[in-house]
Parts: C-alpha cells; structure tokens; sequence
C-alpha cells in the first residue's frame, strides 16, 4: 500500500478518475493500519456444544508475555475479530468444536455473511479440526447465526468429519434450535458418536451454554435410544468448562452411552486442563485421569539397577543364542517389529544399499548359523556398553569378535526387547569404499 502511496506523490498524472482512485486507496490502507489491533490469550473458550457459539479467548495476557508462551493472537479491525493466530502448541486432546486446527485463521465479513478460511504457516489453504476448508455463516439482523455451509477449495459444498454439511439454527421461546443436514438434506446427529438430533440450547448472559436438549418432532425435551435427554454445563468465572451432566427428560441425572453420568475437569492458575473426573448420579468416582500434556514435563528418573542388568542381559542374548544355538533365546531378545540392518552392495545397482533381516531369519539363524560351531572363537569375547536410557528406552554398543552393533531398545508390557539393530564387520576392508 505504501508503494502506491509513493508512486502517487511521485507521479504527476492528469486522469482524475485513478487519481482519485489512488487517494482512496492510500487512505484506506492508513485506516486499516491504523484500526487494526491485536489482543492475546492463553485460550480459546471451550465450545463443545455448538459452532453457534462465537470465538472467544480466555486468559488474556500482553504481547510480552505471549512471547514465551503457548497463545492465540487475535487480530481485531474496527472490533470485528478479521484473524485468529493459532500459538497454542500445548498437545491436549482438543475436541474438534473447541479448536481450529489451522496455524491462521482468516475471517471476512459482509452484512449478512461471515466467511473462514484456514492457512497453514506457508499461507496455503488447508482443512480445519471438523475437515472442511470454508465455513460461511450466514446471520440476521441482530447478527446472530441462523445457518452455517462447508465448502471445498473449489467453493463446492462439503461434508464435515461428522457428515455434515449445514447447520441451521432459529431461536424459540428461551432456546436457539439446531438442525444439521448432509449433502441429501438428511438430518444428521450432533456428531457422529452420539445420539442428539434436533437440539435446543440454552445460554447465560456470558454466552456460555447452560444446557443442549434432544428434542421430537414437536420440539419437546424427549429421551435419546441411551435414555439421555439432555447434557448440562458449568464454567467457572475465567470461561473454563469445569462440570457436564447427563439428564433424562425429566431432568434426572442418568448414565450416559460411555458409563458415567457426571463428568468433571480441572484447570490449573492459567487456564490449563489439567485433571479429569468421571462420577456416576450419586457422586460416587468411576475413574479419574491426568491429562497428559507437553506443557509440565517430568524428566525421567536415572535407570534402575534391575532395568540395566536387564537391557545388558537382552543385548548380550542376542550374541549368545547366535554362538549357542538358542532359538528360544533369540526370539525372547528380539522385538516382533526387528529391524537389523547392515550395508551391502548391490551388483545389479552398482551402489551400496542398506539390507535388512527380520526377526524370523534371526531366530532361524540361532538354530544352524553357527551349527559348525567355527563362526566365533571357542572363548567369544562380548562386550557391552549401555550408551543411555531414557525411562523404556535405551541405546547400547555391542563389540564381539566379529561386529561393531548399535542397538535400540524398547520396554513393552514390563519387558525388553531389541527392535532396531545396525551393525558393520569390524574388518572395515570388507568395505571397499
């Protein structure tokens, strides 16, 4: 914009209509400058209920601080929301309604459309969490949403991961009413793992949602085939979702399709989820997990003596059932998914090339290989050193009298095993290059 902004003070040009043209143009690059302001947060608002429900983050922090960590810039022209930066690179299990799934989202809007398309960080056009490349929301004359089209890079309608391709919503009484539709104009479920049609949803002053409601044909509250009828939300005062319950149509708490009939969740200082609680209708705990994340780590602890003498007994049982003729041995030393690789050369390609064997020629190996018992010296010398292990698994040197070997190690169900093996001769004058 600037360089038009020169090419016009520079220019001595006549024709009124572009001059008048490149003014404008000047003048509006200034006021976008000028109007456009970004604000961060840690997070978005977590909306699981509907896309109905607008973005919104929570937590905000200032420019500095988002500097050093995880964030969502949003970018604001006129107090319309134009941009969403995507910072957030914590790896909770995000539900696909409560994220974008894009490194930039670009948002545009008319009088009576708002328009998203989603950008990876080369600035190319790629799929959301719901796997669409365009949402087009249309909305009323108080700007609410009343319906919500997917749309393909070509600007043909799509279906979302859940088999949708519209939603319509218009408000009744104390409820907004949500449809769904796929590209037939069948009516779809909420998603494709539970069992709520047409829905009713209710919302606090704050746009949180208090409630979803499966309704009938005559909009009444009615039970799915699970006998749920509705699930109810609480948020805390920073937006975070802390508590859904599961009602029948009486609004009696019930058990949900997945065993549980209340569901908690619990945040840390700065908005991160961090623990969750599974209840049945009495309060009573059914489970509870924590949700594991890259944002606190927790280095491993030094290897245990049992776990060393353990990695060094799988490592040296690989050499000793080839030297002993130990099938048995081999096949409890080596993982399933083996893969021992060596360099060789291929005649027909002129070139050196990595060859490989699996796990069932090692254990076919250990029963004939060295059946002549002449392959290793009748003392064979087998050393080891453990180069590191990190909590399952581990890194080791092999020396015997034949080979130089790396292996990796893998701890499964309590037990090691050797699942990647690279080794060379130790004569390096078998190699010609």
């Amino acid at each position: 914009m600037n360089l038009y902004c020169s090419q016009f003070k520079s220019t001595k040009m006549n024709f009124r209509k572009l001059t008048i043209s490149l003014v404008a143009l000047c003048i509006t690059s200034i006021t976008l400058a000028q109007n456009t302001t970004n604000k961060y947060f840690r997070h978005l608002r977590y909306n699981h209920v509907s896309p109905y429900i607008k973005l919104a983050g929570t937590y905000p922090i200032d420019a500095t601080t988002a500097k050093n960590t995880s964030h969502y810039v949003f970018t604001y022209n006129n107090h319309e929301l134009v941009e969403i930066t995507n910072n957030h690179y914590f790896t909770e299990r995000r539900h696909p309604l409560a994220s974008i799934g894009a490194y930039k989202t670009i948002i545009t809007h008319t009088k009576d459309r708002e328009t998203r398309i989603f950008l990876n960080k080369n600035g190319k056009r790629i799929t959301n969490d719901r796997e669409v490349y365009k949402e087009v929301f249309t909305k009323d004359k108080k700007g609410n949403y009343s319906q919500l089209e997917f749309f393909d890079l070509n600007n043909k309608p799509m279906e979302s991961n859940w088999e949708i391709y519209k939603y319509t919503w218009y408000k009744k009484r104390k409820m907004i009413i949500e449809k769904r539709f796929n590209l037939k104009n069948e009516p779809r479920n909420i998603s494709t793992y539970f069992e709520f049609g047409t829905t009713g949803m209710k919302f606090r002053k704050d746009g949180t949602p208090i409630g979803n409601f499966n309704l009938n044909e005559d909009l009444k509250i009615a039970n799915n085939s699970e006998g749920v009828a509705s699930y109810q939300d609480t948020y805390d005062t920073n937006g975070n979702h802390i508590k859904y319950t599961y009602h029948d149509k009486n609004n009696k708490l019930v058990m949900n399709q997945n065993g549980f009939s209340i569901g908690t969740k619990e945040y840390d200082s700065i908005g991160n989820y961090i623990k969750q609680g599974h209840y049945d209708s009495s309060m009573k705990l059914i489970r509870e997990r924590d949700i594991v994340n890259n944002q606190y780590i927790t280095l491993s602890k030094k290897a245990s003596q049992k776990d060393s003498l353990e990695i060094k007994r799988i490592s040296l049982g690989y050499l000793i059932a080839l030297q002993e003729l130990k099938p048995e041995l081999m096949n409890e030393v080596m993982n399933d998914s083996l893969n021992k690789v060596t360099i060789g050369y291929s005649r027909a390609l002129k070139k050196e090339i990595v060859t490989s064997i699996s796990k069932n020629r090692m254990i076919e190996n250990a029963k004939n290989w060295n059946k002549s018992n002449t392959r290793f010296p009748p003392n064979p010398s087998n050393q080891i050193k453990i180069l590191d292990v990190y909590n399952r698994i581990a890194t080791v040197k092999l020396f015997s009298d034949n080979w130089v070997e790396y292996l990796h190690l893998i701890k499964l169900d309590g037990k090691w095993s050797i699942i990647n093996l690279l080794w060379q001769h130790k004569n390096i004058n078998r190699y010609p290059f």
